[in-house]
């Protein structure tokens, strides 16, 4: 069947076969089909779905479209995490060496920024010399001998899901269960882990805006890795507010080498330690919640974590200095600081607007080629429910653009919301699905 036959089946909403989905995605992956026909198809699923079976039919073909790693030697529990993504969820960088120092092999392949959510892989970037470039060889034995190795994609893992990525992050098709499933499941599968947590957010800064939506996509990524035989849980947490206070590349690596040291903001270091404790609870059932929650706060206040992200930094090419001296971290020229008009309680944040923000000052991309400048982003000075007087500081803006932090700041007091009784705070974690 011709890929115009196959885009205009889609369409119409019909399901297409396990050969049609699978000669299309190889085609475009070998170069055969042309962007513009995999955009059209893109945004057919985006609009029609899939069904089940089309979207492990989707998983099969980009997982077997490169390798598989076999980490079967490991001396121990091999897993990984991974998030739908946010606005300043900067989680793996916490979690990958706390694991990583309990025992714990973290083979983590992560993504880059992806619509409005920030990408761990750019986060990591802002350390000068961070290679997060590695061979399938290099990585595995970075990850064999000390437990962790932090990279994107290469070209042998999932190529057809890596240059489908790039494609869905500039045409608006994100926001998609089927693809999502398929691109997070590919990768997971294809890592060799025995486990896998999943951080599937919700609220008004997740790609899945409301619980109905967000337990779907957490039952399909379910569904799909205990397919393959992989211990599988999906946490559901909340997303209706920036996780932590800074947004933006090097802003949310400085946050989280402060939550390795034990000055994290207590909702990011919440559910750190409660996927971590998924995680400890896979490897070993008789762990229970207090201990998970005690394992891990020794690893920040022995400061063995912060050793080990500081250790893996170096053996990737980073510079390890650069996360003892923080505030030498080049800053950007110019910054507005946005208040309160009025006052009352903090009643509601568009949290996917400030995501889109942090790419207008600079800290994330509007196409493929774009270079992120990773001195721009935010501070969250207010939290939900927080009691403001008028002039109280809402959001700091920094950016090298002076032009794009004037226009924004004109327009980032839409994003906060007052009022005068105190909002229902919805609980950072709403659901376990397992």
């Amino acid at each position: 069947m011709l890929p115009y036959q196959i885009i205009e089946k889609k369409s119409r909403g019909l399901s297409l076969s396990d050969l049609e989905i699978h000669d299309f995605i190889m085609g475009y992956t070998d170069g055969n089909i042309p962007d513009y026909q995999m955009s059209a198809l893109l945004m057919a699923i985006f609009i029609q779905g899939m069904t089940t079976e089309e979207t492990l039919a989707l998983t099969k073909v980009m997982l077997e479209s490169g390798e598989r790693m076999d980490f079967s030697e490991a001396p121990g529990f091999v897993a990984d995490k991974h998030s739908t993504g946010g606005v300043g969820d900067k989680v793996s960088i916490l979690l990958a060496p706390i694991m990583a120092v309990l025992g714990i092999h973290i083979p983590m392949i992560s993504g880059r920024g992806l619509g409005h959510s920030g990408g761990t892989l750019d986060k990591l970037e802002s350390i000068p010399g961070f290679n997060v470039n590695l061979s399938s060889d290099e990585w595995r034995k970075l990850v064999l001998n000390e437990k962790l190795g932090l990279i994107g994609q290469t070209g042998n893992i999932c190529p057809a899901d890596k240059k489908i990525y790039s494609l869905r992050d500039v045409t608006a098709t994100v926001r998609s269960i089927p693809l999502i499933s398929a691109s997070i499941m590919s990768k997971k599968i294809a890592e060799g882990i025995q486990g896998l947590v999943l951080d599937v957010k919700t609220g008004n800064g997740a790609f899945m805006q409301t619980l109905e939506d967000s337990r779907a996509l957490a039952e399909s990524l379910v569904s799909i890795g205990k397919g393959y035989g992989i211990k599988t849980t999906a946490l559901i947490t909340d997303m209706n507010q920036p996780l932590g206070s800074a947004i933006g590349n090097w802003f949310e690596m400085k946050e989280s080498v402060e939550g390795l040291q034990g000055r994290g903001p207590e909702d990011l270091m919440e559910v750190t330690y409660a996927l971590g404790a998924e995680i400890l609870k896979m490897h070993n059932p008789e762990i229970s919640d207090q201990s998970a929650l005690e394992m891990q706060m020794e690893t920040i206040a022995s400061g063995t974590a912060f050793e080990k992200l500081k250790q893996i930094t170096e053996l990737q090419g980073g510079d390890p200095h650069v996360l003892d001296e923080l505030e030498k971290y080049p800053s950007a020229k110019f910054s507005r600081t946005i208040e309160a008009s009025s006052s009352g309680y903090l009643n509601r944040v568009d949290t996917m607007a400030l995501g889109f923000a942090g790419i207008q000052l600079g800290a994330g991309r509007r196409v493929i080629s774009d270079k992120i400048d990773y001195s721009s982003g935010m501070y969250m000075h207010a939290r939900l429910g927080d009691t403001l007087e008028s002039g109280d500081p809402l959001i700091s803006l920094l950016s090298n653009d002076e032009q794009a932090l004037n226009k924004l700041a004109t327009q980032s007091s839409e994003f906060f919301t007052l009022s005068e009784s105190p909002p229902e705070v919805p609980p950072l974690i709403v659901e376990r699905i397992k």
